[in-house]
């Protein structure tokens, strides 16, 4: 597999040495030579100086073999347009783009271009950890409109099924882990007492889920 990673900030170059750690082919792109700096001396991957918005330098780092490619400066322009002449002009088949403004989320959403946003992460992580809950937050997905959360069963719901647990469209119930083994449940799979239990949910129907396992 190989990766480009364009901006060679902090996160930039750690994620670049975390890949190149497990054995990933990585090209690391940065306007300003002296970024590399931030490499550890281990960095075993290649290291290509020029902006990411430039198809040369681009070629210079492989995009045209390139499998994936993590747009990840401080401008979200930047990293639109990179992510952006990434998809449809080289066609890598996995590109996400790093974005400070979450009100664009959308936007890049209709260009086909996946996003990881600090601000919103990092305020659901923030209330996470101050606000106490039963259901714990396992993954967050795309800009974080999706949650992978797990909760143990309330005891009131011991016998209750899967297919109560679940709201089309919004909530809905991936597996359960009981007596130390994870099954996939079906819509008439009963609770037992112990259960942990794991849903994939929208994030705005967070309280809806509350409600359901009586916790609101």
């Amino acid at each position: 597999m190989k990766v480009i990673v364009i901006g060679c900030g902090r996160l930039g170059a750690a994620l670049a040495e975390e890949l190149s750690g497990r054995g990933i082919e990585v090209a690391l792109v940065d306007r300003d030579p002296a970024a590399f700096q931030r490499l550890s001396p281990g960095f075993t991957g290649s290291r290509v100086a020029g902006p990411g918005l430039d198809r040369e330098v681009l070629v210079r780092a492989g995009i045209e073999s390139a499998d994936a490619l993590a747009a990840l400066t401080a401008s979200d322009e930047v990293n639109a347009v990179s992510a952006r002449t990434a998809r449809l002009l080289f066609r890598v088949p996995r590109v996400v783009a790093r974005l400070y403004d979450p009100g664009r989320a959308e936007a890049y959403r209709r260009l086909g271009i996946p996003t990881i946003s600090h601000v919103t992460w990092g305020v659901g992580r923030i209330v996470e950890l101050l606000c106490y809950s039963q259901v714990e937050q396992v993954h967050s997905l795309g800009g974080g409109e999706v949650e992978l959360v797990q909760v143990e069963l309330p005891h009131l719901l011991a016998g209750r099924s899967v297919q109560e647990l679940s709201l089309m469209g919004e909530i809905m119930v991936v597996a359960v882990t009981r007596q130390g083994r994870t099954l996939i449940p079906t819509p008439g799979t009963l609770f037992r007492p112990g259960d942990l239990v794991h849903l994939a949910l929208l994030t705005s129907s967070s309280q809806r889920l509350k409600h359901l396992l009586g916790l609101a």
